[in-house]
């Protein structure tokens, strides 16, 4: 079975990725359900967004109990979101458990 395309690890961890177990994260300018993302262009290369296959219907882990849905992003990639907020990953982590990416405007999404 499938491990699911995001899940918690617990505890005061928040939602990685199921294909890599890397951080995902939630930006605060970015608007719960508007289906937009505000992270374009120089931003989305800091902070790449989550994304599946057009026609793929994003699955959640153990853990990860809020809503996966996906919008579409301008350059017309499907990218993840979970209670609408939209995931990111942060360039700067290399290694599953890092969590350089929380920045000021950045959160880790929790579950």
């Amino acid at each position: 079975g499938s491990t699911g395309m995001v899940k918690s690890l617990g505890g005061a961890n928040g939602l990685v990725a199921g294909s890599n177990n890397m951080t995902l994260y939630t930006f605060d300018s970015d608007v719960a359900n508007n289906g937009k993302s505000a992270c374009t262009g120089g931003c989305a290369t800091t902070w790449p967004p989550l994304t599946v296959p057009s026609g793929t219907t994003p699955t959640a882990g153990a853990g990860a109990s809020g809503a996966l849905k996906t919008i579409t992003r301008d350059d017309g990639s499907m990218q993840v979101t979970y209670n609408g907020m939209p995931l990111h990953f942060y360039s700067g982590d290399t290694a599953p458990g890092d969590t350089n990416g929380h920045y000021p405007g950045w959160n880790i999404a929790k579950p």
